[in-house]
């Protein structure tokens, strides 16, 4: 595996030095739709980065069901706290769209984080993208109308998945927005019969993504907007 082939961009912008100097410790693993990686409160063992696959962050609330609050895919990383100096999480990570990433035990994260400073750089930067995203995503899914976050969530999933078509059940859906399954439906329907993505059979396909940019609500363009200059570190 060589700086080339990374697909995950936020080590394809490190220097050629610094990625040479992470390679020993990475190591490639498939991730399955439905997999856990981390539990609230429980510890953070290994640091993850995905390269086509999607994984949410999910708040969960007594009573309630679970609140996705996060996504992070091919941009990112997993295991922003540890950066923080915190070694538990405070979200379930759930594998939403099935694909490779690179895996690094934390501890060894860790030492590597202190001893190269352009890695440094592009994971600060990086948690700072994931908390615009973080607080986005909560007045969006306050203040937004369900048919614009869904349309959101389609763009910034194919985004993730670098593919216009994804497993995707209703029940999951409602997880993400947080709302009901008969919205969920309501609004899918309406993508649909206006030809912008066709959904069959807990599968989504995108089939007009401008006419779906515009649909969306103004939360998918500050996100990516702020996932673009991210990945420009070097």
């Amino acid at each position: 595996m060589n700086r080339e082939l990374a697909s995950n961009s936020l080590l394809a912008v490190l220097p050629r030095k610094s990625y040479q100097l992470l390679l020993p410790r990475l190591q490639p693993v498939t991730l399955k739709f439905g997999d856990v990686l981390y539990r609230p409160r429980e510890a953070i063992r290994h640091v993850y980065f995905p390269s086509d696959c999607m994984v949410s962050l999910l708040a969960l609330a007594d009573g309630h069901r679970a609140l996705e609050v996060g996504l992070v895919g091919c941009e990112g990383m997993l295991g922003v706290p540890l950066t923080l100096g915190v070694r538990e999480s405070p979200v379930r990570a759930l594998v939403q769209g099935s694909g490779t990433a690179l895996r690094m035990k934390s501890a060894l994260f860790l030492n590597e984080l202190r001893g190269n400073p352009p890695l440094q750089r592009a994971v600060n930067r990086y948690t700072y993208d994931l908390m615009v995203q973080v607080t986005q995503t909560a007045a969006c899914n306050r203040f937004h109308h369900v048919e614009a976050r869904l349309a959101r969530w389609l763009l910034m999933t194919r985004d993730r998945m670098r593919s216009n078509e994804f497993r995707l059940t209703q029940d999951m859906l409602g997880n993400m927005l947080g709302v009901l399954r008969v919205a969920v439906t309501t609004a899918a329907g309406t993508l649909q019969r206006r030809k912008l993505i066709r959904y069959t059979r807990g599968a989504i396909r995108i089939l007009d993504d401008k006419a779906l940019e515009a649909i969306a609500c103004r939360c998918y363009q500050i996100v990516k907007d702020k996932d673009c200059p991210a990945l420009q570190l070097a």
